[in-house]
């Protein structure tokens, strides 16, 4: 048995809010970036609704959330079926390495398998070795490079 596997990994409920923001804000400082709590608040309404294609799951070990995963569903003009981006992941940093990310990362497999998606992708940035060294092992590279242009 692997230490992965005393972790529980199951989606976000209403309740995880307190277990959830930390992580949250873990992630964007892992990032260096600052989201606006109207961002955060929102983005955890979407991440509840039903209505939203937005989904976010936890890592648990028992009682303790040690990392949060969320995926986006949307169409593609490449396929009929929808594509699955996998928008964050994030794994608190004395639990790296212990195959969270992982489980976290096929979970999402899963979720986007039953949902009739044709594929599940995302981005990391070019620094993130250490992640990608997991991500070598369970995706392939696409060769794309992303470009951005914020409009606010």
């Amino acid at each position: 048995m692997s230490s992965a596997d005393v972790f529980k990994v199951r989606p976000l409920q209403i309740t995880d809010h307190e277990a959830w923001l930390p992580l949250w804000h873990g992630y964007q400082k892992f990032y260096k970036e600052q989201i606006p709590e109207t961002t955060t608040r929102m983005t955890w309404r979407r991440l509840l609704d039903p209505r939203e294609p937005m989904f976010g799951a936890i890592a648990l070990s028992g009682d303790s959330a040690v990392g949060i995963v969320h995926w986006i569903f949307h169409r593609s003009c490449w396929t009929v079926e929808n594509y699955c981006y996998l928008q964050d992941l994030f794994v608190v940093e004395d639990k790296r390495g212990m195959g969270i990310g992982r489980k976290l990362i096929e979970h999402v497999y899963a979720v986007a398998l039953a949902a009739g998606c044709s594929r599940v992708y995302w981005l990391t940035h070019e620094t993130n070795t250490d992640a990608m060294l997991l991500y070598d092992r369970i995706a392939q590279r696409s060769g794309f490079v992303q470009y951005n242009k914020y409009l606010k």
